[in-house]
């Protein structure tokens, strides 16, 4: 067989394994965590915003919710606004969650709605603040001091967790035809504005529209075993009992507990795939192995 035919055959092949896939998905809410080296490098980016668009064009409805970090620092950095990190969270004052909400909510937002629209989409920028969208409340967070491993609590500042996400209003954007992009930003009932971890708030944006997946972009492969082995499929159950027997741990514990607080709220499934990979959106959805793990209820 020639090589012009068996690269036909090749693009029938995958075309026909997409094709089952595409009518699962249609109709449905697939809610993705955006950030990390996907969305730092300029080719990851541009191929994440034709796969957003490309959800949309089979029927599916995405809703893209962002981090920034690296922004954010950059920002502090230029004006001279020193920030401190406990266990990985960000102590963030008054003149910090400022900062925040301008970088977040401002140039990284707006970049990843432009970028959307480029492709062929209709992408719309919201912060948690839009329509009521995502009400907070201060995290507390407890901290044990590394002399007397006493628990203690910590004031992180304006650093909150989602309360209530108002689903209803992302579900009638997302069947409009828009693709909603959030920054996550919240603000509580005196109007306080909150930094939230962009995978929290993830996690609590699929759970308030039942999404059918929540995909969570990281650097990483996805789970791996004790033998550094990707699994491609694991239960909720055993999820616990690998972070319990220390398998996963670090900063991949609390992405994973984001994973099962969605699926235990009714995300049909949650996944940890690597952002760095080309198209890793399209290669979960749209074939048989996935390119990430899956985390199932049961």
């Amino acid at each position: 067989m020639s090589k012009e035919n068996q690269d036909r055959n090749l693009r029938v092949d995958v075309l026909s394994e997409a094709l089952p896939f595409m009518r699962r998905y249609a109709g449905e809410i697939i809610v993705i965590k955006y950030g990390g080296h996907a969305m730092g490098e300029q080719a990851l980016a541009d191929g994440f915003a034709r796969d957003i668009v490309l959800l949309k064009q089979i029927g599916a409805f995405p809703i893209v919710v962002h981090g920034g970090g690296p922004q954010i620092g950059a920002m502090l950095k230029r004006l001279a606004i020193e920030s401190e990190f406990i266990d990985g969270l960000r102590v963030t004052d008054k003149p910090t969650v400022e900062v925040v909400e301008m970088v977040l909510a401002g140039a990284i937002n707006k970049g990843i709605v432009a970028a959307i629209n480029r492709a062929g989409g209709r992408a719309i920028g919201m912060s948690g603040k839009d329509a009521d969208l995502i009400r907070a409340k201060k995290l507390s967070h407890v901290a044990k001091e590394t002399d007397s491993n006493i628990e203690k609590v910590i004031d992180l500042g304006y650093v909150g967790d989602p309360e209530r996400v108002n689903g209803d209003v992302l579900i009638e954007l997302a069947k409009t035809g828009v693709v909603p992009v959030i920054a996550p930003i919240g603000f509580d009932d005196e109007g306080a504005t909150y930094n939230i971890n962009a995978d929290t708030a993830a996690g609590a944006v699929a759970a308030a529209v039942k999404a059918k997946r929540l995909l969570m972009l990281t650097d990483v492969a996805g789970v791996l075993d004790a033998d550094g082995n990707r699994l491609e499929d694991i239960s909720a159950d055993l999820a616990r009992s690998m972070i319990k027997d220390g398998v996963i741990k670090g900063g991949m514990i609390p992405k994973i507990e984001t994973c099962l607080d969605a699926v235990q709220e009714g995300v049909e499934a949650s996944v940890i795939l690597d952002g760095r990979v080309p198209h890793a959106i399209l290669l979960e959805i749209f074939t048989e192995r996935g390119d990430g793990t899956i985390i199932r209820p049961a």
